[in-house]
């Protein structure tokens, strides 16, 4: 442990060292973001807390397949991989979505503009393949919801831009537990039209019992230079997946045999099968020197059929839910630039709409098996929105920008029951406004400061069933939880080759959703006042000899404010929030050596305690985990080669790597794997 300790201490004291020690190799530069205001600005001078993730730290000694993976480098965001691939992995924000026990919910989710997260604010990453990303956004904070519904953050992806000339690459990769992930990709410009179609092949035994999974998914993107003012952008995302759930573990089980399936899901043989496809278009016109038109259109179906463990509800031991989804969406806005008494600004408006149907049935099932005859739910589904926004910055002064925005919000969401047991409908509207303002002291130093409103609307799974034993009637008494987010903090470029960010936040939230219970069904309701105070740090720098470190560290307090009842169960105010750590740390050593095109890079993780039920009486023990990655890179004629591995968690830590929040059979953990590797090649012809 005195090891663990001193590794990660070493490469956390090595993110703040002095600025002596400069880089001569060049700059760092603070990234380019469009995502915290719809168009191209420096990061550095925005009055909000968003960082990107860049191609090297998405895509190199990486698996791949989830986004986890590269999001655990944010500060503010907990990223915690399942080690099983019948769930989404557990993404929150400053602690919006931890109790999100299916898909990421408290969190807005972009692929090129395109909306990967529902009216209802549910979403669904997986949704593309993370091999075909190059780089991705993380917003926290007020200027989220600009966004709408549930956006307690912003996740947007972008895939790579197509390269001038044609270029054919294929990538094959093995590793632990049977692992292996092969993918093609082909990109390219001809005749003013750029492509880039990508597919891939994943499967893996996993780490536990009854974790095998298998996934193929294909990307194609297109664009098309209609005119020198006008581009269309086409992208299609398709997968197929097979996935068996091992369930989570009781603490006994942890300490007789952590890679254990949970015996109830090995009972009723516990897995999914989804489909997705999507297809999103996105046109560009330049109207005029001072305005530019968006018009973002898409549409998509999925297909989810999972087998659960239920207890012995009716004499069978498991049930089969399905959801049969179609859905699409639009969105039209003009950005405007101009001058406003001789300073300049920019202003975003425009209109949001989506929709989406669900078919629901949920169905007995023995051993795996549906048993004919044993409809228990059958739902149609339906959640709509319509939302207006505008979003502006002003320099009203030499050192000084206003940034503001305001987003109307209407939601509406329809069960009609096919059984006759209960139907229903709600619906919602919120106004919610936004500010911010930037001083900058110096080039090298600003200070900022901003506040806004939050609105989360419970999601359809959340409003479906009032009965956690047997579905019945939907759970219409559900509010929309609010919420009131003040942020300040500072960017610093401390010189050419380091900086440092710094935010301080607090949130107050009104009628916070819980889980009720957790039986055959789960159940949610509204829980009051809860609050979440802390602070993120991060720090960069470039060093000599191609030494580089990075750092980040966030610190939450997230409770309830007020007491509740959960349950059958009391909940006492200053509780923590399950599933929220209070403390998180990443650090990172970096190495390059340029003759070979050789680079290498150690990754440590610090997460703290953290409790998995409101009532704080069962929790996980803090860990650090430590990886290592690198890279070896060849160029032949028209050949680009590249061998990469990477060994995780190389000191064999033994940890709970994410938790299932208020599971009411005590079953809260679920177990990360030990040493574990991986090792690929790609190559890459040039035409």
């Amino acid at each position: 442990m005195i090891m663990k300790k001193t590794t990660l201490s070493v490469m956390v004291a090595a993110c703040f060292v002095s600025t002596g020690a400069m880089a001569e190799e060049g700059k760092l530069l603070a990234p380019v973001v469009v995502t915290a205001t719809r168009v191209e600005q420096d990061s550095f001078d925005l009055p909000m807390s968003i960082d990107k993730v860049e191609k090297e730290n998405i895509q190199d000694g990486q698996l791949r397949m989830t986004l986890s993976e590269s999001l655990a480098r944010v500060p503010g965001i907990t990223a915690q991989y399942r080690n099983q691939m019948s769930q989404d992995p557990q993404i929150s924000s400053r602690g919006f979505g931890a109790r999100s026990a299916f898909g990421v919910r408290g969190i807005r989710i972009y692929v090129d503009g395109i909306p990967l997260s529902m009216p209802d604010g549910i979403g669904n990453p997986g949704s593309v393949d993370v091999g075909s990303i190059e780089s991705i956004e993380v917003m926290r904070g007020p200027f989220s919801a600009m966004y709408g519904n549930s956006s307690g953050g912003v996740i947007q992806m972008f895939t790579g831009k197509a390269p001038k000339s044609p270029e054919l690459s294929a990538d094959v990769m093995s590793g632990s537990f049977n692992t292996r992930r092969e993918s093609v990709q082909a990109a390219g410009s001809k005749g003013g039209v750029e492509y880039m179609l990508n597919y891939s092949d994943y499967s893996s035994d996993g780490y536990r019992a009854q974790s095998k999974n298998d996934k193929q998914q294909a990307t194609v993107k297109l664009g098309v230079n209609i005119s020198e003012d006008t581009k269309l952008t086409t992208l299609i995302n398709w997968f197929d997946q097979f996935a068996q759930d091992p369930g989570g573990l009781t603490s006994a089980n942890v300490s007789s045999n952590p890679a254990m399936a949970s015996p109830n899901n090995v009972t009723a043989n516990a897995r999914v099968l989804r489909s997705n496809t999507q297809v999103g278009f996105n046109l560009e016109k330049v109207l005029n020197a001072n305005n530019m038109l968006n018009l973002i259109t898409y549409a998509g179906q999925r297909s989810n059929l999972q087998y659960l463990f239920s207890g012995t509800y009716g004499g069978y031991n498991g049930r089969a839910s399905s959801i049969e989804r179609d859905f699409y969406g639009a969105e039209a806005r003009v950005t405007n630039k101009g001058m406003l008494i001789s300073k300049p600004y920019t202003l975003t408006y425009g209109l949001n709409f989506g929709t989406m149907e669900d078919a629901r049935r949920d169905q007995s099932a023995i051993n795996g098996v549906i048993q004919a005859g044993t409809v228990r739910a059958d739902q149609t589904q339906n959640t709509t929105n319509l939302d207006q926004f505008a979003q502006g910055m002003w320099s009203f002064a030499e050192r000084w920008d206003l940034h503001g925005g305001i987003r109307h919000t209407n939601l509406s969401m329809k069960i009609a029951d096919n059984l006759g047991s209960g139907s229903g409908n709600l619906e919602f509207s919120k106004t919610i406004p936004v500010a911010g303002i930037v001083f900058k002291a110096s080039p090298a130093l600003n200070f900022y400061a901003n506040i806004g409103k939050g609105f989360e609307t419970p999601t359809m799974v959340e409003i479906s069933f009032n009965d956690a034993t047997n579905p019945t009637a939907p759970n219409l008494a559900l509010k929309p939880s609010t919420s009131t987010n003040i942020e300040v903090g500072t960017k610093w470029m401390v010189s050419d080759s380091t900086r440092v960010n710094l935010a301080v936040f607090n949130i107050t939230t009104e009628n916070e959703i819980v889980i009720n219970s957790s039986d055959t069904y789960t159940t949610y309701k509204n829980a009051g006042k809860t609050k979440r105070n802390g602070a993120e740090i991060s720090a960069e720098s470039k060093l000599t000899n191609n030494f580089s470190v990075y750092g980040a560290y966030t610190l939450l307090n997230a409770s309830f404010d007020t007491p509740f009842t959960s349950g059958t169960n009391s909940v006492a105010a200053g509780n923590q929030i399950p599933g929220t750590y209070r403390s998180q740390l990443y650090a990172e050593a970096a190495w390059k050596y340029q003759p070979l095109n050789f680079q290498t890079a150690l990754e440590g993780r610090y997460n703290s305690k953290v409790f998995t039920n409101d009532t704080n009486a069962a929790s996980v023990n803090s860990y650090t985990v430590v990886n290592i990655r690198a890279s070896l890179k060849q160029y032949v004629k028209n050949w680009e080669i590249t061998e990469y591995a990477r060994i995780e968690n190389i000191l064999d830590e033994k940890y709970i790597g994410s938790v299932r929040v208020n599971d009411t059979n005590s079953r809260f953990y679920e177990p990360a794997a030990g040493r574990n590797w991986i090792a690929g090649v790609k190559a890459k012809y040039i035409f």
